[in-house]
């Protein structure tokens, strides 16, 4: 197949993840992963507990805990049990995406009630990784991108309280200029500097920061650090899991699901990115990889809910790592595990990192929400913002804020209504989704033919155009053009199929739609023995990024089509065409 891009091709990739590299080596790359991310996994629990108002023996048994199960899970991702995990340097660690709604989990019921609703999010990721396809139909981008820029919005109030937390007495400059330091630091070094220096700007930010508040304001208060041991256990706060299912648990579960399906999204990203960057020549993206990623990231969901922590997830950073230093070994995933697992023993440290001030941790997930933020708009303006999805989403984003800041009818919405609709997340997500599927009830139904791709499939795909246009009631010029725009795209993909190998056949998926006098057409090409579902949630431009863009013969296609895409990804074509009835315009390519 043709086609290429970064990561297809890694000429400086040292060890491959079957190889392993020498055990100083391993170690110390172990050690640096676990140091990037040692912070990210400490502070979330950490917000999460503090702005709860947790007691300090739940909030020291949920650090270890959530270190614990990061170093099992990091190393289950790398050495796969049965079918859970990706059989890749995938980093696990706790994911902020989940502070605001496990904040009020903890002020309405309590760590128990959590652990329960943890618990039942990971049952949603072990049904994902099973069926993959549920991804694409039940989480489209519209609906993805608008949850991820909504998490901004909720965890804002925490956010504020977190950077005016300073002990009495202090200066009345403290908070604004240590908070004013560490996100210069933050931003600054990764905006000048690439590199290693890059991926250590988030640490960097925080120890300047640190500095700054400790030896400038006096506001870093080290008496918990010097009274923790280097070596020991936490005290034994396991707070139990709470099953009396009360209101407040069925008005927070929807957010959790959505937040979890974001989850789900990253984890499937970084599962294909850490495939793209992890082998000298270039390889068809392993399915199975893929589900075991997200199987791994249930476990670990699973493992936290039964721990009393905080959800994990895949961290982004590993990926850019592993591309840094060429050294993919499975085993450097193992030596990450193992750190994370000793370091949840050093109580002196976990101190170090929790006593960090209010307003150093509020300036770094200022950052961290900003990227939030960002990643969601990416993916609306890849799906294409038009006057529709423009509308959903601009409906479901201030409906979310005007509900999460109660902005709207605050007198009226009382009682089990104020804990269901109290969480803008859940508002705007919920909105986005009926919405969604109001358009796509009221846009008509998707028709579909799945076929094996050979010299023969054209006369079956004219005779579903020349179907599809008649059940449309359109005229002969449009089933002229349908039919025309079918016969260039099969020989496109006939072309592509000469190149592969006779026991690598491929099969045809065409999904056709309208939306008024315009027809979408969408035909996708990949290996028969895939599920072509699963293959096609599994290349969502929403976790995976940007496929490669074919260079395709347009030809025929330029004067029938309004609109083409040609998306190519190893042994998967996607095309994706736009026929309009009247006069035509050059295409958009």
């Amino acid at each position: 197949m043709a086609g290429s891009g970064p990561g297809l091709a890694r000429q400086d990739v040292r060890f491959e993840p079957d190889e392993r590299p020498p055990l100083p080596m391993a170690a110390g790359l172990g050690v640096q992963y676990a140091l990037i991310c040692l912070a990210s996994i400490v502070l979330t629990p950490t917000v999460m507990i503090t702005v709860a108002g947790g007691s300090a023996e739940y909030l020291s048994w949920a650090v270890f805990a959530a270190l614990v199960i990061s170093g099992v899970t990091t190393a289950i991702q790398a050495r796969r049990v049965g079918r859970i995990g990706a059989g890749y340097v995938l980093i696990m660690g706790s994911t902020s995406a989940f502070i605001a709604v496990s904040v009020t989990a903890i002020e309405q019921g309590g760590p128990g009630m959590l652990a329960v609703l943890i618990i039942a999010s990971s049952m949603v990721q072990f049904l994902l990784a099973s069926r993959m396809a549920l991804l694409r139909r039940v989480f489209t981008p519209t609906v993805a991108g608008t949850v991820l820029i909504l998490i901004p919005v909720t965890l804002t109030p925490m956010i504020l309280r977190k950077l005016a937390e300073v002990p009495a007495g202090a200066p009345l400059a403290a908070g604004p200029v240590v908070a004013g330091v560490t996100l210069a630091v933050t931003v600054l070094v990764p905006l000048r500097f690439s590199g290693a220096l890059r991926l250590w700007a988030p640490a960097l930010g925080i120890v300047a920061g640190s500095l700054v508040a400790g030896l400038g304001f006096g506001i870093y208060d080290m008496s918990t650090v010097y009274e923790a041991h280097w070596i020991g256990l936490p005290d034994l706060a396991y707070p139990g899991v709470d099953l009396s299912f009360r209101p407040e648990f069925w008005a927070l579960l929807p957010s959790f699901l959505m937040v979890t399906l974001v989850s789900a999204m990253d984890t499937l990203g970084d599962a294909i990115a850490i495939q793209r960057v992890s082998w000298r020549r270039p390889r068809a993206i392993d399915f199975r990889s893929i589900q075991g990623a997200i199987a791994a990231d249930g476990a670990g969901n699973l493992l936290s809910g039964l721990a009393g922590t905080v959800p994990n997830t895949t961290y982004g950073v590993g990926i850019a790592v592993a591309e840094l230093t060429g050294v993919t070994s499975r085993a450097i995933g193992i030596c990450v595990g193992v750190v994370f697992a000793a370091f949840a023993f050093l109580p002196k440290l976990l101190a170090l990192i929790i006593a960090i001030p209010g307003p150093v941790v509020a300036a770094y997930f200022i950052v961290v929400v900003a990227l939030i933020f960002v990643f969601g708009m990416k993916i609306l303006l890849q799906e294409g913002l038009d006057y529709r999805n423009g509308l959903v989403v601009g409906v479901a984003f201030w409906l979310g804020i005007v509900f999460q800041f109660d902005w709207i009818y605050p007198e009226h919405i009382t009682g089990a209504w104020e804990e269901f609709l109290g969480n803008g997340m859940t508002v705007g997500g919920i909105t986005v989704i009926l919405l969604t599927i109001f358009a796509e009830v009221t846009g008509g139904r998707r028709h579909r033919l799945k076929t094996r791709l050979s010299d023969d499939t054209w006369s079956e795909v004219d005779a579903f155009l020349v179907k599809f246009a008649a059940r449309r009631g359109w005229d002969e010029e449009m089933e002229t053009r349908l039919r025309a725009v079918g016969e260039e795209t099969m020989q496109i993909l006939g072309r592509a199929e000469a190149e592969t190998d006779a026991d690598d056949a491929r099969s045809l998926l065409l999904i056709a739609s309208s939306d008024g006098p315009a027809a979408d057409l969408e035909f996708i090409a990949t290996t028969e023995e895939k599920n072509v579902e699963d293959q096609l949630a599994m290349l969502s431009e929403v976790a995976a990024g940007v496929p490669v863009e074919a260079e395709t013969p347009l030809r025929l296609l330029r004067h029938y089509a309004s609109s083409i895409r040609h998306q190519q990804y190893h042994d998967i074509d996607i095309l994706t065409i736009r026929v309009e009835s009247g006069p035509q315009v050059a295409g958009d390519f």
